[in-house]
């Protein structure tokens, strides 16, 4: 058997090693989730996940409150009259998220190079003819001794056609207050159609004053937006290739 051989099967036996390894957690649970639909999870406290983390950013020196005696007008109040909206930790938004992207990108680049290099040893102190005619083959001449050519030429091309359309809607529930005043929010919806979970989770930070009366407010307003729409089930199962052929194309993309 061959080197080359070799070296292939040795190859081929690490790769279905590792896609054994990697397929036994994820299969067990595709096995299990045969004939019912994709389990919904639990509603927890966003405090209490693993990995939570409260955000932290560049504050304003705080101003004292004061109280005025015999005033309807408290100093740092935002606003008159007590409103609906969200306002303090545990308090629900809608948030409308409305996203229609396009993006088309072409790019093509070329590059060529050619490059001649001669070199020779014409005269050196009387050896380059009894020398050389010891050491190299016969006709070997000692004005030409090297000559190197080269040729390089590269032609790259790519593009970009993107279409995204995304109508939306989510409540959240407001995690933290900042010293600020801003509010830091975190929304979680699941959505089951028959064999098919799709999963909707947007985080980030906003000012109360961007709360419509309606209690709601634009994805664009959201600062540190971290938006993710996605979902598992039969389809999503079907459309992604198997861990076998992930690793293989990624081990061997060519």
């Amino acid at each position: 058997m061959s080197a080359t051989m070799t070296a292939r099967l040795i190859r081929f036996a690490m790769i279905a090693t590792a896609a054994t390894s990697l397929t036994a957690c994820g299969a067990a649970s595709r096995i299990a989730d045969i004939g019912k639909a994709p389990e919904m999870s639990g509603i927890q406290d966003p405090q209490a996940k693993t990995g939570y983390q409260p955000v932290s950013l560049p504050m304003p020196t705080p101003l004292p409150t004061e109280r005025n005696p015999n005033s309807l007008w408290r100093t740092g109040a935002k606003a008159f009259f007590k409103d609906q909206r969200a306002a303090k930790v545990g308090d629900i938004l809608t948030i409308n998220i409305s996203i229609a992207d396009q993006a088309k990108l072409s790019n093509e680049s070329k590059r060529s190079r050619a490059n001649t290099e001669k070199a020779g040893m014409p005269n050196l102190f009387g050896l380059e003819g009894a020398t050389l005619s010891r050491v190299l083959p016969a006709g070997a001449s000692a004005a030409s001794l090297v000559d190197l050519s080269s040729d390089t030429s590269n032609d790259g091309k790519g593009s970009v056609d993107r279409n995204e359309k995304i109508e939306l809607k989510v409540a959240a529930l407001v995690t933290q207050t900042l010293p600020n005043g801003n509010l830091v929010i975190q929304g979680h919806q699941e959505v089951r159609v028959n064999y098919e979970l799709r999963d909707l989770q947007i985080h980030g930070v906003i000012r109360p004053e961007d709360i419509t009366a309606q209690n709601t407010i634009s994805y664009e307003k959201i600062a540190e937006a971290r938006i993710s729409y996605g979902g598992r089930g039969q389809i999503t199962d079907v459309q992604q290739p198997r861990y076998g052929q992930q690793l293989y194309d990624i081990i061997m993309p060519f």
